[in-house]
């Protein structure tokens, strides 16, 4: 018995060192967070949760930090736990619902991030990112119009660091790197306390790309972040970003932050001199990432500064003719949301670009551009692809004259954390722009016009854009906005008239433009046998590999053929359906006859009886080309077997 009381005072005084060393690395993680240190903080928290140390704090935390650090699908993980451990998916985490939703179009998953955004709606009804999602619940299939704008390619100067924030100053690309430190996790887009950027030039090479990249001289590089530089036409003056500092030393305001703040410094040669902080600087809030109108009288630039909507919003300011400034004065919320709109870039032409993860967009910060004339602010328009993608994409330069220019990201296939590509324009964005065409419709090879002959407009994704139907004298006509396109289809159907269809490019089409269409009789009901996608001349129905779902490119054929099936509803048919020769015979077959009833299963629910349709799944045994093993063809060769037919059958 005399032996159990030092026993027990060791135990004690070893779970005493224990619970004091767990507090100790809690707030060590804690004190990172708090001071915007999140690759510290993710690195103590996931050290914590790997000795089984867990809870709604260190989720939520984890979530953020990575959030911040722009590694959403780890955010998106730490996200899940921390509702999963909440139990509650009410009022109380707004914010962290946002994050979540975003997180999860980071990873691709547009369904739950939908889900999210709704809840996040629900708990705030009147937050501007709300209202934005609410007013744009087809957001996807606008920003699906937008792409393919652009054709986009990496520069080779990029390092395995983080370099971002592209401008010219005449021939010379001048941009930002991390390539110094080798330090590659990422605080580039929040205001911070790391010191860690410098500024870069590259001059032109062959093909349009740049190439000896080298740092600029100490004149410009101090031991501060320094980045997002903006030139005067006449290249004598320089705007850029650096942190709070005192000849080149850390200034930290009370919470030990070192703020971000504009500096305008005059060229001489290879020297910046005469290097001044702007007026409107604070040391409590960060001004940054500065762009200079094409004729030097306005400055647009990110700031925390108090009156602004979010994490940061984009402000604008007057430059006097005697190098004062007037008063900042913010965008406004059509603009500005609750998250971060960031790395503004305005043109000649008054269009404003830039980086915003508030407004609906594919997942992180998109790019986004907006014209302003005065007061008046067009609608808004996501990029869209590819400039755009699922992580962040910021920090957007373009030349009109040229129409090229740069932008920075972190998508996957890069060889850092963040890259800078270069990209050519090949079609502009038409900003609150219409067309109005139309035509008219005769009989066959005659001049009768054709009354009551329906029309309509068909997005990319098979959306009805826009209808419209013959007068008595045969004419029709459509106004569509311009970004609708390019690529739309103009069909033209009536009883008892073979449809027609044709594609429409709106942003090319001359306004007022007529056209002049003729529909001839349709042939008599199919026979036996027949296959409706043939004898009807439709685009096939293609099945994803091992899938055996429709997919929306089938919806238009779908509805030719429901169409044709209504207007004859005594004909029977059989679904034929067919694989690829990828995998075994047996389970090919299944394949085959999931997707003949999953095809009969559509025809039915939109209004075809079912005693008027039967199916069969025929595996691999009707292949129509020679791809007859796995490594025989291409995929794309193998998608033609991948296929349902409709075959007339009474």
């Amino acid at each position: 018995m005399k032996n159990r009381r030092p026993i027990l005072v060791g135990l004690s005084l070893f779970a005493l060192f224990s619970i004091s060393a767990q507090t100790q690395k809690i707030k060590k993680a804690d004190e990172a967070y708090e001071t915007f240190a999140y690759h510290d903080a993710i690195e103590s928290y996931e050290s914590l949760v790997a000795k089984g140390y867990e809870g709604r704090e260190i989720y939520r935390n984890l979530g953020n930090s990575n959030y911040h650090n722009a590694r959403y699908e780890d955010a998106a993980s730490w996200y899940g736990k921390f509702f999963m451990e909440t139990g509650s998916e009410d009022d109380a985490h707004p914010e962290m619902m946002y994050r979540y939703a975003q997180s999860l179009k980071s990873t691709g998953e547009y369904t739950a991030a939908e889900t999210w955004m709704k809840k996040f709606e629900a708990a705030q009804n009147e937050d501007l990112r709300a209202e934005k999602f609410r007013s744009q619940p087809d957001y996807l299939e606008r920003i699906e119009k937008m792409s393919g704008r652009y054709e986009i390619s990496n520069l080779a100067i990029n390092s395995p660091e983080s370099d971002f924030a592209p401008s010219k100053l005449g021939e010379t690309l001048i941009f930002s790197t991390a390539r110094d430190t080798g330090k590659t996790f990422r605080n580039v887009h929040e205001w911070n306390n790391r010191s860690f950027l410098n500024l870069y030039k590259a001059t032109p090479g062959t093909g349009g790309m740049y190439q000896n990249a080298v740092k600029l001289p100490k004149s410009m590089n101090k031991k501060t972040h320094e980045s997002t530089t903006t030139f005067t036409r006449d290249g004598n003056t320089v705007y850029f970003t650096r942190n709070n500092s005192d000849d080149g030393r850390f200034e930290r305001d009370d919470e030990g932050v070192s703020r971000l703040k504009i500096f305008r410094a005059e060229i001489d040669g290879d020297q910046w001199k005469n290097v001044t902080e702007l007026p409107f600087n604070g040391d409590s809030y960060s001004s940054a990432h500065p762009t200079l109108s094409p004729d030097g009288r306005k400055l647009f630039f990110a700031s925390d500064r108090e009156g602004s909507h979010g994490a940061s919003d984009i402000f604008v300011v007057e430059v006097n003719e005697d190098g004062t400034f007037g008063e900042p004065k913010n965008l406004g919320s059509k603009i500005n949301t609750e998250s971060r709109e960031t790395f503004p870039f305005i043109t000649d032409d008054n269009i404003l670009y830039f980086a915003s993860d508030g407004h609906p967009g594919l997942g992180g910060l998109d790019i986004f551009a907006v014209r302003i004339d005065g007061e008046n602010i067009s609608d808004i328009i996501n990029l869209g692809k590819p400039v755009n993608g699922e992580q962040d994409d910021f920090s957007f330069y373009i030349d009109h004259d040229t129409n090229t220019g740069f932008f920075a990201s972190n998508r996957k296939g890069g060889k850092g954390s963040d890259d800078i590509y270069s990209f050519k324009e090949n079609r502009p964005i038409a900003f609150e722009c219409k067309k109005t065409f139309g035509g008219i419709v005769r009989q066959g090879d005659g001049n009768l016009p054709l009354a009551n002959v329906a029309f309509e407009l068909i997005g990319p994704n098979g959306n009805v854009v826009s209808q419209s139907r013959t007068d008595a004298e045969g004419n029709f006509e459509f106004e569509v906005e311009c970004n609708e396109g390019p690529e739309l289809r103009l069909k033209a159907s009536k009883k008892e008239f073979e449809s027609y269809e044709m594609a429409i490019d709106i942003e090319n089409i001359e306004d007022g433009r007529l056209l002049a269409l003729n529909l001839k009789k349709e042939v008599i009901m199919a026979p036996k046998g027949t296959n409706l996608i043939t004898y009807l001349k439709l685009e096939p129905i293609y099945f994803d590999l091992d899938k055996d779902v429709i997919r929306p490119d089938a919806r238009h054929t779908m509805q030719m053929v429901i169409d044709y099936l209504k207007e004859y509803p005594q004909m029977k048919i059989e679904v034929q359906s067919h694989t690829d020769a990828k995998a075994s015979d047996a389970y090919n077959m299944n394949l085959s006859a999931r997707r003949a009833k999953n095809t009969e299963a559509y025809l039915i629910a939109n209004g075809i009886a079912d005693e008027r349709i039967s199916n069969k799944g025929f595996g691999e045994s009707r292949l129509v080309n020679d791809c007859k093993d796995r490594n025989s063809c291409p995929d794309e060769k193998h998608q033609a077997n991948r296929r349902s037919e409709f075959i007339v059958v009474d």
